[in-house]
Order: structure tokens, then sequence, then C-alpha cells
């Protein structure tokens, strides 16, 4: 079974580099020079499917991590019997080392071993590096991109959240509240202020969880835990709030950049 990898040092901090591998069009471009077009949401997440095709062949890839640490994704319908992409973040001074690996399983018999050498030596090493290169370029770009802060407040081991009541394509669906950060203001002071205003609520936040999350080219999502320190929550701008136990987290309509935060805001209520 090959098992290739390129390594590349990129000048941005991991969490910036995690947001940029979120994008799910880096994904389908990085393996589309193996033949392989794949199509998903906008966003990676756990448990996220990617279908797409290998010429006639039909094949269809989950999401196994994608988190501050990388992204991962296996096959699970496919010509191979196996097939596992990753890339790992490792924090440096200088910036964050990125690792890309390809694993697969060929087909049984000679031809199964030529696709090996012939693949694994060419190919695929050429696959690598120009996913290293469009991670290096998708990460400039968010290194300079304006701030939505969002906040998971936690009261008694439940989750705020709150259902949007527009646009049409994300009415009934549901986020964490927060909103843009104004010029000059501090993340943690954003909190504090979109809180106020969307719920009428006291919040003091705490630690960021998760990667940053894409938005846009020149929009990204940053959310910080937060604990209810005054107030009791009221649906000012949405359709609803509701405060969700752990066991419902997972089964909610978030917003595709709400789900990203799914593991970490498992990992916040968990006692």
């Amino acid at each position: 079974m090959p098992d290739l990898r390129a390594t590349t040092l990129v000048d941005a901090p991991p969490r910036t580099v995690a947001a940029a591998l979120l994008d799910t069009a880096l994904l389908a471009g990085s393996v589309r020079g193996l033949g392989v077009r794949l199509a998903g949401g906008p966003l990676l997440h756990e448990g996220a499917e990617l279908t797409g095709s290998v010429g006639p062949v039909t094949v269809t890839l989950v999401v196994t991590r994608a988190d501050t640490t990388g992204v991962a994704a296996e096959l699970v319908d496919g010509p191979l019997p196996r097939l596992a992409l990753a890339t790992d973040l490792r924090p440096t001074r200088g910036g964050t080392v990125v690792i890309d690996s390809v694993a697969w399983t060929s087909p049984g018999g000679p031809l199964g071993g030529l696709a090996d050498v012939v693949v694994g030596r060419g190919l695929a090493l050429k696959v690598l590096r120009a996913r290293a290169d469009a991670v290096a370029r998708r990460s400039a770009q968010l290194l300079t991109a304006r701030v939505v802060v969002g906040a998971a407040v936690v009261r008694d081991g439940l989750l705020l959240a709150q259902q949007r009541d527009y646009p049409a394509d994300a009415a009934g669906r549901w986020e964490l509240p927060g909103g843009r950060v104004e010029p000059g203001e501090d993340d943690r002071a954003a909190v504090v202020r979109e809180c106020a205003e969307e719920l009428g609520v006291a919040v003091t936040p705490g630690e960021q969880l998760g990667p940053d999350v894409p938005l846009r080219a020149d929009l990204l999502l940053r959310v910080y835990a937060a604990e209810l320190a005054g107030g009791e929550p009221e649906a000012k701008e949405h359709r609803a709030v509701r405060w969700v136990p752990p066991a419902e987290v997972d089964t909610l309509d978030w917003l595709p950049a709400d789900r990203v935060l799914l593991p970490a805001l498992r990992t916040l209520l968990t006692p």
C-alpha cells in the first residue's frame, strides 16, 4: 500500500491554515489531478460526504477529521480497496508545517503493482505539491480577512443556539450568536456587544474554539466559548432561541459554518 507525503512551511498560524483546509473546493481541486472529480457542500466538516467520479466510476469520500490539527478523508465507495487523504498541521516559530499525505491500496495483480509505481512516484507527488501551494495561497488570503465572531454560550451544561428567520436560504436553520467585528474592535469585545444586541444578555468570553472557518475569500468566522453573566436570552433578531442539551447538538440543522465547530462544541459540553 503506497503512502506518499509532501511537506511545506506556510507563513501563517495553524488556525488560519486550518481554515484554508476547510474549503471543499481546495480538496476537490487537489484530487482532480488524479482523475477524481468531487463535489460536496462549501465546507468540510466531520462526517461530510464528498461524491464524484473517476471516469465512469462513482466515488464517495467521507471526512473523518476537520479541526485545528488538519483534515482527513477516506474512500467509502470507489474503484480502490482503500484511499485515504490527510493534511496534518504542526506549529513552529516560523509558521505552520503542512504535511499532505495520500495512501491507497491498489487492486491485486500485475496491473495494480504497475499503477502503484506509475501513480505513486509521479502523479500523486505532483498533486500533493500542487495542493500545498494552494493551501499556502488560501492561507495568505485569510490572513487579511475580516472577522465574524460567534459565541458558544453555555449554562448548566446546555448550549445556546438561535434560529435564523432570514434570508430565505438560511431561514429555519440554527447558528451560534454573533456578528461582525467592527473596525478597531477586539474579538472578545465584539462577542460581548453582539450578544447584548442580539439576545439582550451579558456574557463573559473565554478561549477560541476550533479552527477559524472561512465564509468567503475575505471573511471568516471565529468562535469563542462564553458564559452567561446576566439576563435571559430573547430572540430579538431571530425566529427563536433555545438551550440545547449535549445529546441534541448534532441533530440540529446548523448552518454550514457552525456545523464545522460541532466536534469542538461536543468537547466544550463534555463534563
